[in-house]
């Protein structure tokens, strides 16, 4: 497949570049500053673009099979997820490319919780409110797209670097646990879960969640 991933660098994207590569497919990596290049995987393409911009989504989408998109905004600047989203739906719109959307937990409803969400538990913490209302933005904005082909996937509620072990368990829009009660995944499984979802489509225009 060719894939567009943008937000290469990231912690996500450098290892859905790495893992959609080792699968032998043709990746741009796409970041917004050049500056980051010598992080970018040898074997992708480097390029540049702004993600919050139409055109620039327009043009590095042109002749790919599919988009991921793997950004995350700066503290102070979360809002921007939101743009980046707008722009996604406008810049894919009509050109068939499927799209995968790496999201937040946040809206993921609590085990046994009444339908109450990962950010109404009152030990949420406050310094992670401002993402998740962003994520929870993002979101809504996609479950209102009917033309582009996406697909969110929200991660488990601890989403940290570690080991590939290629097992994960896969839900829809309650948070997974496992029998300690606890909820995570590594960014290495997330990439797994991703690609795969990218060889054998499962999803379309609906929410998914991953955990081990």
């Amino acid at each position: 497949m060719r894939i567009t991933v943008i937000g290469a660098a990231g912690n996500v994207g450098s290892r859905v570049v790495a893992e959609a590569v080792a699968r032998g497919h043709e990746v741009t990596a796409v970041v917004r500053d050049r500056a980051r290049f010598p992080e970018l995987h040898p074997a992708a393409a480097a390029r540049t673009g702004d993600a919050g911009n139409i055109e620039d989504i327009a043009e590095l989408s042109a002749g790919q099979d599919l988009v991921i998109s793997a950004t995350r905004p700066a503290p102070g600047s979360e809002r921007d997820l939101v743009t980046v989203t707008e722009a996604l739906r406008a810049g894919l719109a009509g050109t068939g490319v499927r799209v995968l959307v790496v999201g937040g937990a946040a809206t993921l409803t609590l085990p046994g919780g009444g339908g109450a969400t990962v950010v109404d538990d009152p030990d949420f913490p406050a310094d992670w409110r401002p993402i998740a209302q962003a994520c929870t933005e993002q979101l809504a904005v996609w479950r209102g797209e009917e033309e582009v082909d996406w697909a969110y996937l929200s991660p488990a509620a601890l989403l940290e670097p570690g080991e590939r072990t290629g097992r994960y368990r896969l839900g829809a829009d309650e948070l997974l646990v496992d029998e300690k009660g606890e909820s995570a995944i590594s960014m290495e499984d997330l990439a797994v879960a991703l690609l795969d979802e990218a060889e054998e489509p499962r999803h379309h225009r609906t929410r998914f969640t991953v955990a081990y």
